[in-house]
């Protein structure tokens, strides 16, 4: 068999004479998707693992009435390498806190644009159910990774949309986000909700984007189990709707 041909994109490369005429789309920022193990160090409301850091700087106040301003932040200075690490964040800090969970959306999103058998894989930790997940990735799948049929330039790929979610990113300065990478949060007027159908309780709140969207406001839920004490992402499509177009070109997310 012929060598496979490398056509080269500035966010993906397409290897193609694959076996079957079929393309594999590789992410640029594929190769910073590994496994590396380390042990996860928790320090009060900060996280290390590696030279990694995640920091829940104020978590969600479910009793204000406060729904445009920040109450709540998270920063991290990376987006998780692997599984491995998106794991060990999760079960060591940010799961167990309201604004932390949220906080792990865009991070999941970004590393299923980089690798989409791992980004599920963090799906299915991160939410509480597989119907959640499976919504999510149907929509990603187009949305963010490029195919034969919708190259990165077409207008509907938005390869940079996790990075819409943080802080001091949008659409005119090409998604750069502020460092440390910071989601800003704050309670939905829904506020929280008994859910007996589903065994818990959900939280509504939003994302603060600053500016990939017009709304602002990105609505996120948030599930606990009954006696529970993990959270678990019920529901977000607003975060992975069409954003504004890009101006400029993207940087990636470290």
């Amino acid at each position: 068999m012929a060598a496979a041909a490398v056509i080269s994109l500035s966010g993906c490369e397409i290897l193609n004479g694959l076996k079957g005429g079929g393309s594999t789309y590789v992410d640029k920022w594929a190769n910073l998707v590994n496994e590396t193990r380390y042990e996860a160090s928790v320090n009060g409301n900060t996280l290390t693992y590696g030279n990694h850091t995640y920091t829940i700087v104020n978590d969600i106040d479910v009793e204000t009435d406060e729904f445009k301003k920040a109450t709540a932040s998270v920063t991290f200075s990376n987006i998780p390498s692997g599984y491995t690490e998106f794991e060990a964040v999760y079960n060591g800090l940010l799961g167990k806190s309201i604004a932390g969970t949220a906080a792990m959306i865009p991070m999941a999103m970004e590393i299923y644009a980089r690798n989409a058998t791992t980004g599920e894989k963090c799906f299915n930790l991160l939410c509480n159910s597989s119907s959640t997940v499976d919504g999510i990735v149907r929509i990603l799948k187009t949305k963010i990774v490029p195919s034969e049929y919708a190259p990165e330039d077409d207008q509907y790929i938005q390869r940079y949309m996790a990075a819409a979610l943080l802080k001091g990113a949008s659409n005119t300065n090409a998604y750069s986000p502020s460092k440390p990478y910071t989601v800003e949060l704050t309670m939905s007027p829904n506020g929280v909700q008994d859910a007996p159908l589903t065994g818990g309780t959900v939280t509504y709140l939003y994302i603060l984007a600053s500016g990939g969207w017009d709304t602002f406001q990105r609505g996120v839920e948030i599930f606990l189990p009954y006696n529970g004490s993990q959270y678990k992402v019920f529901n977000c499509p607003s975060c992975y709707t069409q954003c504004k177009n890009i101006q400029g070109t993207w940087a990636g997310l470290e």
